[in-house]
């Protein structure tokens, strides 16, 4: 493993991109395409070591900024709960492949949480005590749950990162460190996304249906979190002072109105997604919500430029 996040420009390119063998077209649910997003993720990984990451000093104006953002507690019990989840469901998987690259997908996941203790404890972020991570009882459905939960919070956070880096909001130093840690939330999003497809082409016909449901309850769930957790609630029930897109957004991103934050999630979920092999399926549903979106807000446009 690597003593940093990035070394090396060369390496850096190497984890943003990446092509399948050949130039065929890859039929979903194939053994092909199942090698394809398995290898994307194998082989993009980044074998960096949290334990010894150098955090930059920070100017007290920063490091206020930073103590005092509402994200923490549940941001560190997200990554413990995922990890678990996709831990879990690999442990089940057959498939030799498809068992080694979910794994992987489950430990960076725990690597993203010991990201995220280092930096709290280098900071001296306080934080509430973390609850236990019990195994699910139903392996599949915390592994899809995670899956489609990532989907929804890492279209909004490439945006928030990029914006918290063009307004100066967190030092550009701290934001290098980080950088990596993003790009990973968009391979795994990358991997779900392809997983699904290919899960759903080769499981029986009589099983559709039963797994088109769960889909469907997931996303239930999913919303019902997230409504929750805009008004201070996590998923436990637990209060915070979480409502961080809103509230913070425009401090964050230099006074962006709603339209101009959905365009910058847009933009940056092409951009983070554009290395990796065409022929990958990418997220859909989320992106074509935020576009039918656009559709009902007014012009980004300022008064005083031009059309």
């Amino acid at each position: 493993m690597s003593d940093t996040l990035i070394e090396d420009v060369a390496d850096d390119r190497t984890l943003r991109h990446w092509t399948f063998t050949g130039a065929a077209r890859v039929k979903i649910g194939s053994e092909a395409h199942k090698q394809m997003f398995c290898r994307m993720l194998l082989e993009t990984h980044n074998p960096y070591k949290p334990a010894v990451l150098e955090w930059p000093a920070l100017e007290p104006d920063a490091l206020e900024r930073l103590c005092s953002l509402p994200i923490w507690d549940i941001a560190v019990q997200t990554e413990g709960r995922a990890s678990i989840n996709v831990h879990t469901y690999a442990a089940q998987v057959s498939d030799p492949l498809l068992r080694e690259a979910i794994r992987m997908d489950g430990d960076e996941e725990a690597r993203h949480k010991r990201v995220l203790s280092k930096l709290i404890a280098a900071y001296g972020i306080e934080i509430a005590p973390e609850p236990a991570y019990p195994a699910p009882r139903d392996p599949e459905w915390a592994w899809m749950r995670t899956g489609y939960s990532e989907c929804i919070d890492s279209f909004f956070a490439f945006g928030l990162f990029r914006s918290a880096q063009q307004s100066g909001y967190f030092p550009e130093s701290l934001v290098e460190t980080f950088e990596p840690v993003i790009q990973e939330e968009a391979r795994h999003i990358l991997f779900f996304a392809n997983w699904v497809a290919w899960h759903r082409r080769t499981m029986p016909l009589w099983r559709r249906p039963w797994h088109a449901l769960r889909v469907l309850a997931i996303w239930a769930v999913l919303i019902w979190e997230r409504v929750a957790i805009a008004k201070g609630i996590d998923a436990n029930g637990v209060v915070h002072d979480s409502n961080f897109l809103p509230a913070n957004s425009s401090v964050i991103g230099e006074a962006l109105n709603a339209r101009e934050m959905i365009e910058l999630c847009l933009a940056e979920n092409e951009r983070r997604m554009s290395g990796y092999d065409a022929r990958l399926l990418r997220p859909k549903l989320v992106p074509a919500l935020a576009r039918l979106a656009l559709r009902f807000m007014k012009s980004s446009r300022r008064p005083g430029t031009p059309p």
